[in-house]
């Protein structure tokens, strides 16, 4: 009987225990997913396959579709930490009331505020990384310029020299939908550099966030006559990408979950509004109208495909999003832009499982000590108390083996089926001559 040890250059205990604690609470833990993932091969193909269409200079779109519990964020957060570790920009945030694609008081721009603010790279990878980022492309310029033409910062002809790269860079996004705002307010934050004006370089980065409300504020402290509102934040995120590719990053990947969130808006010409939006920027990154941008979406079947209510429901999203009708259960398209997250089979649970216990036994003085035998008992009850194996999720099942292994750690003379609440194997009895199981007896 082969037990499940803990294994030699397992996780930190800081990392193990936010592992834990966030499976506890049913979300996504931020850090070592690493540790914990299993399966979903054909999935993570076709997301890395964005990754390197975005990195090319396309675009892409995707939709991750599935029930609560079932891993869409999982695969969300996991396909972040590859996204940073590969060279991209990050940005993310989750839908909801106040946080929409449109909508009446602003929340449309409250998304485009929401991932500027989480806006990540691989040296900022918990957000807020965009003053940073511009701060690294001019210290980079001026590196660049003082090793090609020896000058150096204190000299007359540097500054100059500098501000022609930067022009450089800025010139070729004038000709794109507010291109030139958005390079008036780069030129602004180089000026707010130069001269040492970090209240310039903070109005810059204001405006970049989304943040002014009134024109005539914008106009006081930048001298641009335009701010990113509900209509037009859109096209700044689509600059945005460019911007980071230009400074240096393979692209922009920009991910928004929840967004079940505009299937619940009651209001229908609220709703059609949302999907007029979402129509705009699939149809802009499968089109090839955009550049350096990924956009992924995760959300629930009913949000897909309810005909009432969800995405179904707008034609003109229902006949782009719509599977091919030669693809089934097992021969699926992942090169479309729905991916849909059929539960996990028995043997990659069973592996989850492992590894959950793996990094329990990383953080605590008196891990548990499961066999196979006991990793399958847990699974049988878990699939006997869910009712079929289609109902069962990753996060149910995961929460209640974190629940489980705790409770071993914190009682050591319990066992795993005692917890449980059931019987143990029968151990064959070597005496017995019948291999029914059922005594002898006579009439």
């Amino acid at each position: 009987m082969t037990q499940t040890e803990p294994a030699r250059g397992g996780p930190p205990r800081r990392i193990a225990a936010a592992i834990l604690n966030a499976l506890m609470a049913g979300v996504v833990p931020r850090v070592g997913l690493e540790h914990i993932v299993v399966g979903r091969q054909t999935e993570v193909t076709a997301l890395l396959r964005d990754l390197d269409t975005v990195a090319d200079g396309g675009a892409s779109f995707r939709l991750i579709v599935g029930r609560y519990g079932s891993g869409k964020s999982f695969l969300l957060h996991l396909l972040r930490a590859q996204a940073l570790a590969s060279g991209f920009a990050v940005c993310d945030a989750d839908l909801s009331p106040e946080r929409r694609l449109t909508g009446g008081g602003g929340a449309g721009l409250g998304t485009y505020r929401e991932l500027t603010r989480n806006f990540s790279t691989r040296a900022r990878p918990d957000g807020a990384a965009l003053g940073s980022v511009f701060e690294r492309w001019l210290a980079d310029l001026q590196a660049g310029v003082a090793a090609e033409s020896g000058l150096r910062p204190t000299d007359p002809g540097f500054v100059g020299a500098v501000e022609a790269r930067v022009l450089s860079v800025v010139t070729g996004m004038q000709d794109l939908v507010h291109g030139f705002d958005f390079a008036a307010v780069l030129m602004a934050y180089w000026r707010g550099h130069a001269l040492a004006d970090e209240g310039l370089k903070d109005a810059a980065l204001r405006w970049l966030r989304g943040e002014y409300a009134l024109k005539s504020e914008a106009r006081a402290a930048l001298g641009v006559r335009v701010i990113i509102d509900d209509d037009t934040w859109y096209d700044y995120l689509k600059l945005l990408a460019y911007f980071t590719h230009a400074v240096g990053f393979k692209g922009l990947i920009v991910m928004l979950d929840e967004a079940v969130n505009l299937y619940k808006i009651s209001h229908a010409g609220a709703r059609e509004a949302n999907f007029e939006k979402l129509l705009t920027i699939l149809n802009d990154t499968l089109s090839g109208r955009a550049a350096h941008l990924g956009l992924v979406l995760g959300g629930t079947p009913q949000f897909l495909d309810d005909q009432r209510r969800g995405l179904a429901s707008y034609e003109a999203l229902r006949s782009r999003l719509s599977s091919s009708r030669f693809a089934r259960e097992g021969l699926e398209d992942t090169s479309g832009p729905v991916l849909r997250l059929a539960p996990l089979e028995p043997e990659e649970l069973f592996v989850l499982l492992e590894r959950i216990a793996v990094v329990h036994a990383a953080q605590t003085a008196n891990p548990a000590r499961l066999s196979a035998e006991d990793l399958t008992a847990f699974m049988q009850e878990e699939a006997n108390r869910l009712g079929a194996r289609a109902l069962q999720t990753p996060r149910e099942v995961t929460r209640d083996f974190v629940s489980v292994l705790n409770l071993l750690a914190a009682n050591p003379g319990e066992t795993l089926h005692s917890i449980l609440g059931v019987l143990p194997p029968a151990e064959p009895d070597a005496e017995a001559g019948d291999a029914s199981g059922f005594a002898d007896f006579t009439l």
